[in-house]
């Protein structure tokens, strides 16, 4: 019974690091976009 409960504990963790290496990703591109967004703002008041 404690091997099962460790296993549970694993695959646990191992979800909760893809879901944050997925939240991470996910963050870079939305700054990424944003990013862009502002170097277009800047490109139009600047003009």
């Amino acid at each position: 019974m404690s091997e099962n409960s460790n296993s549970n504990y694993i695959e646990k963790d191992e979800f909760n690091l893809n879901n944050e290496d997925s939240d991470y990703k996910d963050l870079i591109t939305r700054l990424n976009e944003i990013k862009s967004t502002i170097s277009l703002l800047e490109k139009t008041m600047f003009k």
